[in-house]
């Protein structure tokens, strides 16, 4: 992923706030069956949905205007008729003049899970699933998450283009908030790839529930982190490790470039043994962490 801090960007065109929405409570995820006789991406609200995506806005509107700047919003949404209209009711909590625009972007969409689901086997195939792990597990005519990845991976690197070409029309002088009304899997696979996340942690995180959010928020030294708005609690709630938590809390308060791959925990989770002196490698290098 090219980020944007690798060009000449200043701190300040950067979004404050990246926010990665679930939708709303759909008919699929009350009823299953309903998969087995509406595609997929035409699966709608509940009024419970509907009700919860309202809630949503009202909570992302207090959250961004909570600053003393002024500010903006930008949407990026899935196609499916479920994400549509969660953007749709969360809409209601913002102005006009607030929204600077939105986009429809296939690239986020739900996992597909094949065509019309035959209820009996997809319990098989979930069972499966289980056994074999989420991340790899294809879906029969379908995608696994690891196919999500790479897609979210194409996205990320759009997204910054738009950003580095101003293809937003944003105004420097007001704070750009990005919001994307997406899926549990999707929004789970964005974070993954953003914070370099392994498989292994990956595997780790329970699904957001209908119209919850996770908030990656700018430092003060230009990385994003989720330790800024959630608390150690709520992120160890989600499934995130201890190492995973200090990772966040480092990118909150690192200065731009302090934050590399070289943390000790990162490398450690890969390797048995390094050697830790500079007698055993030869090279002179710095082995530690700054942000530890």
């Amino acid at each position: 992923m090219v980020h944007p801090q690798h060009h000449s960007h200043k701190s300040s065109v950067l979004p404050k706030r990246i926010i990665l929405v679930r939708h709303g409570e759909s008919q699929g995820n009350c009823t299953p069956t309903a998969y087995t006789t509406t595609p997929d991406p035409k699966i709608p609200l509940t009024p419970h949905g509907i009700s919860q995506a309202q809630q949503a806005g009202a909570r992302l509107r207090a959250l961004i205007s909570s600053g003393p700047r002024d500010w903006r919003v930008f949407f990026y949404v899935s196609p499916y008729e479920r994400t549509r209209s969660t953007l749709r009711e969360i809409g209601r909590a913002f102005s006009r003049r607030r929204v600077i625009g939105v986009r429809e972007e296939c690239r986020v969409r739900e996992q597909d899970f094949g065509n019309f689901q035959v209820e009996e086997r997809m319990k098989v195939v979930k069972e499966t699933r289980e056994r074999f792990g989420r991340f790899f597990y294809r879906f029969p005519e379908g995608e696994s998450a690891a196919d999500v990845f790479d897609r979210v991976s194409s996205f990320l690197e759009s997204l910054w283009r738009d950003l580095d070409l101003n293809r937003l029309h944003h105004d420097p002088s007001q704070e750009l908030n990005l919001i994307i009304v997406s899926h549990g899997l999707t929004s789970r696979v964005f974070l993954m790839k953003w914070f370099k996340w392994t498989v292994e942690q990956f595997e780790l995180l329970g699904n957001l529930e209908n119209c919850e959010f996770r908030v990656m928020q700018l430092g003060p030294g230009g990385e994003y982190s989720l330790a800024i708005h959630h608390t150690e609690e709520e992120l160890l709630e989600w499934g995130l490790s201890p190492e995973m938590i200090e990772d966040q809390k480092c990118r909150a308060h690192a200065g731009k470039g302090a934050w590399s791959e070289k943390c000790p925990w990162y490398i450690n989770s890969f390797f048995d043994h390094l050697a830790d002196s500079e007698e055993s490698d030869g090279d002179g290098g710095d082995d530690d962490c700054s942000c530890t």
